[in-house]
């Protein structure tokens, strides 16, 4: 097939749910155009195996940031999946939807019809939630969402832990109340990942209306202001494959933009140092690049009862076979079962730090943090306000794109951080702790002072790998908007962006959901539907907010 009514670059959390919506009551053909290979394989399909996807050539575009100059210039690791299902196949398999007030922001930042009235409906429509609050939760959607099976005694010390220092505790933070400590929910049914690729992708496969093109797509082509097409490369060859109505780029925070100033849509200065044809001069192409950052607070436990016994390879294989044979034992959780999110002072009204805790020292790439039993949490400030950007390294599609994230430029994220430090002190410092606190592995007890801990973070602050923003959504006569309110690329008829390089602003949390939501209304807004009514329920908001942190 050389031609669909649909063509969709990326085959992620958002393009995977375009290709199921747009292709649904058959009377749209879709072409998905997708690089990645197959996902099959017990890496990738088995939650607890997390750590391999991402750090394989394999399934990652395996991108580097260029050297952040307030973290020792280190060069930070960016992965974005690079295989059917996107990153949604790589992640940590981490659900969580937002907190409402930051689609009230979105909508204030010019994404008129994204509050979270307008969103909530969507997130309902693509859940299949097990467990979730009744009347906030969607219960037959696709996408299917569950909590762990939580039998470590180290989650509940922690839940525990949150009680004793004063703070809320949530039953559903993807329901009415996301702030306080609870146990996490994960995109994992029957055993395995249920990845977008899962959820949507392979159903619409089944449909005659729908194809994926494995090919690498170069750059999209505008005829008169017009997107028809999409010009790529496969079996060494290069070709076009025609839209008869319309491109969607769903290509990652990175690649999206990316194809977009290939393709001649971006800031007219840097595509005109770099070869390209000026279609669109759009400013905002590649600015206003957003992450959030996290850092590993590391116990050692007195009590043999984290996963530290599970490390070593012949237990790794018994935990691998369990899982093939009766997809039973450790091999069903990504392990993070309990979570807190925080409000980081009195006078902020939404929770802006989370915690992902894991009963185990280890880092993302499995290796041990100490020759022992431990427990850790992934802690963050969520809502930087340090901003970078995405640029061409040259006009060869095939080169890497330039990443600037500008890490902990803004003096707030400092003093955000160091709270985030000696908040988590207090937290591992409650009675829960007291049968399983060993010493303190990271940052260590030594790490006191303002300069120590900035010392330690300059070091060892990481990507949670949720890049966003870089193609962003606003109104149509906003300079730095890319997009309009329906995903329309300003300045180019028949061509779309969705997916999480239109936020606005980075969301609170994981961003798999609300890729996948962007994926659900976008396939909306291309069909030209009315959007789903939206919702008039009221989330719970900290009475004590200008008060109190908890």
């Amino acid at each position: 097939m050389q031609q669909a009514d649909y063509i969709i670059i990326g085959s992620g959390s958002a393009g995977s749910a375009l290709a199921y919506r747009l292709s649904e009551d058959g009377k749209n053909t879709v072409m998905v155009l997708e690089y990645g290979g197959s996902d099959i394989g017990p890496f990738i399909q088995m939650p607890a195996a997390l750590a391999w996807p991402m750090s394989m050539k394999r399934y990652n575009w395996g991108y580097l940031s260029e050297p952040e100059p307030n973290l020792n210039n280190r060069r930070i690791t960016a992965p974005r999946g690079k295989v059917i299902g996107g990153s949604s196949s790589i992640n940590g398999l981490v659900y969580v939807r937002g907190h409402a007030e930051d689609f009230n922001r979105w909508e204030e930042l010019g994404a008129r019809g994204w509050s979270y009235a307008d969103v909530l409906p969507y997130f309902k429509r693509m859940e299949h939630s097990h467990g979730g609050e009744e009347g906030w939760r969607g219960t037959d959607g696709p996408l299917h969402v569950k909590r762990g099976p939580v039998h470590n005694p180290l989650f509940h010390a922690f839940i525990e832990a949150g009680h004793q220092a004063g703070f809320e505790m949530t039953e559903d933070y993807n329901g009415s109340k996301q702030e306080g400590f609870g146990l996490m929910e994960q995109t994992v049914w029957q055993g395995r990942r249920w990845s977008a690729a899962n959820a949507y992708l392979k159903p619409a496969l089944k449909r005659p209306n729908v194809e994926l093109v494995r090919c690498f797509a170069r750059k999209i082509v505008i005829e008169n202001g017009r997107a028809t097409g999409v010009e790529i490369e496969r079996n060494g060859k290069i070709e076009v494959v025609k839209a008869s109505r319309e491109v969607v780029v769903s290509a990652s925070s990175f690649n999206s933009p990316k194809l977009l100033m290939l393709s001649g849509i971006g800031p007219a200065d840097h595509l005109k140092e770099m070869g390209i044809e000026v279609k669109v001069d759009r400013p905002g192409v590649g600015a206003n690049l957003q992450d959030h950052m996290e850092f590993y607070f590391q116990q050692i436990s007195t009590k043999p009862v984290s996963l530290y016994s599970w490390l070593p390879w012949f237990w790794q294989g018994v935990a691998g076979a369990q899982w093939l044979l009766f997809k039973k034992g450790l091999g069903i959780s990504n392990q993070f079962e309990a979570c807190a999110f925080l409000r980081s002072a009195p006078g902020v009204k939404q929770p802006d730090i989370q915690y992902h805790f894991l009963p185990v020292a280890i880092s993302y790439d499995g290796k041990a943090a100490a020759n022992t039993h431990g427990f850790q949490v992934h802690v963050g400030y969520n809502l930087s306000k340090s901003r970078g950007n995405v640029t061409l390294r040259s006009n060869d599609p095939m080169a890497d794109p330039v990443i600037r994230f500008n890490y902990m430029s803004h003096p707030e994220d400092w003093e955000k951080f160091r709270h985030c430090v000696r908040l988590t002190r207090e937290i591992f410092g409650q009675k829960a702790f007291d049968k399983f606190r060993g010493p303190e592995i990271q940052p260590g007890e030594s790490v006191q002072s303002d300069e120590d801990i900035d010392a330690f973070l300059r070091e060892h602050l990481e990507s949670a790998y949720h890049p966003c923003g870089t193609c962003r959504m606003g109104d149509r006569d906003d300079p730095l908007a890319v997009v309009d309110p329906e995903t329309r690329v300003i300045g180019v008829d028949g061509l779309r962006v969705a997916d999480s390089s239109i936020f606005p602003h980075v969301t609170y949390g994981n961003l798999n959901a609300p890729s996948i939501m962007t994926g659900e209304k976008a396939a909306d807004h291309i069909l030209g539907k009315q959007p789903l009514p939206r919702s008039n329920q009221e989330p719970w908001i900290n009475p004590r907010w200008e008060t109190s942190d908890r």
